[in-house]
């Protein structure tokens, strides 16, 4: 279970992004997070994916409260998680052909020696042709590039799934090719999936169930839950 109880997040002092909010997902559960742009989605997305510090609050996973955050988490932890981000333009080093990319959790965590079988088959999974890994983020479009950062999230086989508004940038066809890649993912390894995004259709249609932000929020009572 992935769970957030009365978290208060933000970045800076005595201004929260969001306070008080508590939800929870269980294993092999997908669950949609829609609200507005600039509601604190994406803040409590980073905090769910052990990636920002809570000014307040507990995260439990697996039943475990967590203690550290980024780099100074449990290994375990850290590679718990498979994130996506909006513009992967800004989640990818401009440097890095496509191929480096996706193999860049394996030279991270010295697992180098899989590397070259691993991406093969995650550029098949996500629908990369070989002649694309060679390629750096400058010279594909951005559907391309959010392919490779999906493959990057699945490299380490994770248990958890954090997709912050995904498909945001992207045409409807590319939309539908990753997140049917999401589901083969989850359907074949029993993985938990939080999706946040404003696309109140998409996401009623690609999660078990969704939840307003509003609803995280507004409530008069603490830990505001799903």
């Amino acid at each position: 279970m992935l769970e957030l109880r009365s978290v208060t997040a933000g970045y800076a002092r005595n201004e929260p992004a969001f306070d008080d909010v508590s939800l929870t997902v269980a294993p092999g559960e997908a669950v949609g997070l829609v609200g507005p742009s600039g509601c604190g989605k994406s803040t409590l997305a980073r905090v769910a994916a052990l990636l920002h510090r809570p000014d307040s609050g507990t995260v439990i996973l697996g039943g475990e409260p967590v203690r550290h955050w980024r780099h100074r988490a449990p290994r375990a932890q850290r590679t718990a998680f498979g994130v996506v981000f909006q513009q992967p333009r800004l989640s990818a080093d401009p440097r890095l052909t496509l191929g480096d990319l996706i193999e860049e959790p394996l030279r991270a965590t010295g697992r180098r020696e899989t590397a070259q079988e691993r991406v093969a088959e995650l550029a098949g999974t996500v629908g990369l042709t070989q002649d694309l890994l060679g390629r750096r983020p400058h010279e594909v479009s951005d559907g391309q590039l959010q392919r490779a950062c999906l493959a990057r999230a699945l490299t380490l086989r994770p248990r958890w799934l954090i997709c912050d508004e995904m498909t945001a940038m992207l045409d409807a066809s590319t939309t539908a090719a990753l997140v049917a890649v999401v589901e083969s993912y989850r359907s074949a390894t029993g993985a938990g999936l939080l999706a946040v995004g404003h696309d109140r259709t998409l996401l009623e249609r690609w999660c078990d169930h969704t939840v307003r932000w509003e609803n995280l929020t507004a409530s008069p009572t603490p830990g505001n839950s799903l």
